[in-house]
C-alpha cells in the first residue's frame, strides 16, 4: 500500500442565489511512493509538491549555468550513483577551494530535522538553498554576486523562462532566485530511497536478507553496541522530522573523532556545533547522519578522514579514535566532551564482518539507478 499526498485546488462558483463548491479545475496529485508504514515528510505549505516544479527543480540540479563559473552544478557532488555524494573526503566548491565539509548524501532528505552537518537554524531545504547559494565561505556554486548573471544565463535559454512560467504560474516574475530555491527543494524532496534489502525483508521478503546480514541486524539493533540509539528509525537517524510535528529538539553528537592536546579540542573549522552555538561543551557535536545506502558514500565522519566501514566500526570499538603522530594527534578516547552512548564494546571478526553485511543491505540499487532522478538531457 503506498502513501499518497494529495494537494486539490478547491474553486468557488459563483451562482445566482448563492455558492457552491465544485469539482476542482486542476487536481495535483504526488505519490510518494512510501512503504506502508512509513509517515509523510514535512512539507513548508508555501512550497507544495507540484509535477512542473519538479521537473524544473530536477533541471536545475543537473545545470552547470547555475553556478557562478557555469562549470559545476548541484548533481557534481551529489552524485546519483554514489547515493547524491561525490566519493571525495571534502567536496570541492565551484571555485576550486576544498569545502570544510564531507559532501552528505541526499536519499530521504525530505525527512532531514536539520540540515548540514552542524547548523541547527537551517531546518528546510529552502533555507539551506539560499544560505548556500549566498554563501562566499564556503563558495559552494560561486553565486555570491553572479546571481543577476546566472539569471540572465537562464533567460537567454528559450526552454527556461517557460518551464518557469508553468513551475509557477501565479508569480508575476516567476523566473527568480526565490523561485529557484523552491523548485531545487521539490525535486530533492522527491530522492525517497525505500527499497533496500532490508526494506523488502521489512515487507516480507524473508530472503532478502543474507543469514550475515540477520546476524549484523541482530548486532545493530541489540544494547550491547548501541548502533540504533543514533541511527534508528525507518530512516536510520535520530535526526527525523515527520509531517505535523514541529522540528524540536535535534540530537547531535560528540564521537571522540579528535583530542587535540589532551583538551577536547577539534582541528581548526571542525568544531562543530560549538561553532554555532558558542558552548565550548558542544565541540565536536555534528549531526549523525543516515545510514541508508551507508556502503555507496565513503569516505566518512564530517571531515571524510575515515576510509572504509570497517575502519568506523573499529573506531566505535575503541569508544573514539586514537591518532597518535601528525598534527592531529591525541587520544579521542579521553575527550571530555564525548558522548556517554560511545563506551565502546567487542566484536569478533565474524561479528564485524556481520555488521557490514548489514550495513551493505541498506543499499538501495533502484534509488541509484532511478531514471526519475537522473540527468534530464541525457
Amino acid at each position: 500500500m503506498r502513501r499518497t499526498l494529495i494537494a486539490v485546488v478547491l474553486g468557488l462558483l459563483v451562482l445566482a442565489g448563492g455558492c457552491r463548491a465544485t469539482v476542482p479545475e486542476t487536481a495535483q496529485v504526488f505519490d510518494w511512493a512510501l512503504p506502508a508504514a512509513w509517515p509523510l515528510p514535512e512539507v513548508p505549505a508555501a512550497n507544495p509538491m507540484e509535477t512542473a516544479k519538479i521537473e524544473l527543480g530536477r533541471a536545475l540540479f543537473y545545470e552547470e549555468r547555475l553556478s557562478g563559473p557555469a562549470t559545476v552544478a548541484c548533481a557534481t557532488c551529489h552524485i546519483q550513483a554514489l547515493a547524491f555524494t561525490d566519493g571525495r573526503a571534502r567536496a570541492v566548491n565551484a571555485t576550486g577551494t576544498l569545502h570544510h565539509r564531507n559532501t552528505q548524501g541526499l536519499g530521504n532528505v525530505a525527512y532531514a530535522r536539520t540540515l548540514t552537518w552542524a547548523q541547527p537554524e537551517l531546518t528546510t531545504l529552502e533555507q539551506h538553498l539560499e544560505r548556500l547559494f549566498a554563501g562566499t565561505a564556503p563558495d559552494e556554486m560561486g553565486v555570491a554576486g553572479q546571481q543577476a548573471t546566472i539569471l540572465a544565463r537562464l533567460r537567454q535559454d528559450g526552454v527556461y523562462p517557460q518551464r518557469f512560467a508553468r513551475a509557477f504560474p501565479h508569480d508575476p516574475d516567476p523566473m527568480g532566485w526565490e523561485q529557484i530555491y523552491k523548485a531545487l527543494a521539490a525535486f530533492v524532496r522527491t530522492l525517497i530511497t525505500a527499497d533496500a534489502p532490508y526494506d523488502r525483508y521489512q515487507a516480507g521478503d524473508a530472503t532478502a536478507l543474507s543469514p550475515a546480514a540477520l546476524r549484523g541486524a541482530q548486532r545493530f539493533f541489540g544494547p550491547e553496541l548501541g548502533c540504533a540509539q543514533c541511527h534508528g528509525g525507518f530512516n536510520f537517524t535520530g535526526s527525523t522530522r515527520v509531517q505535523g510535528e514541529s522540528v524540536g529538539a535535534v540530537p547531535f553528537h560528540n564521537i571522540g573523532l579528535y583530542n587535540l592536546d589532551g583538551t577536547g579540542v577539534y582541528p581548526e573549522g571542525q568544531h562543530g556545533l560549538a561553532e554555532a552555538s558558542g558552548n565550548p561543551a558542544d565541540m565536536g557535536r555534528f549531526r549523525a547522519p543516515s545510514l541508508r545506502n551507508v556502503a555507496l558514500t565513503a569516505p566518512y565522519m564530517h571531515d571524510g578522514r575515515v576510509a572504509t566501514l570497517e575502519e568506523v566500526i573499529r573506531l566505535y570499538e575503541a569508544g573514539g579514535r586514537q591518532l597518535t603522530e601528525g598534527p592531529y594527534a591525541g587520544d579521542g578516547r579521553q575527550n571530555p566532551y564525548k558522548s556517554s552512548l560511545i563506551t565502546g564494546f567487542a566484536l569478533t571478526d565474524q561479528e564485524r564482518a556481520d555488521l557490514i553485511a548489514f550495513l551493505e543491505a541498506l543499499t538501495d540499487e533502484t534509488f541509484v539507478t532511478d531514471p526519475r532522478f537522473s540527468d534530464p538531457v541525457e
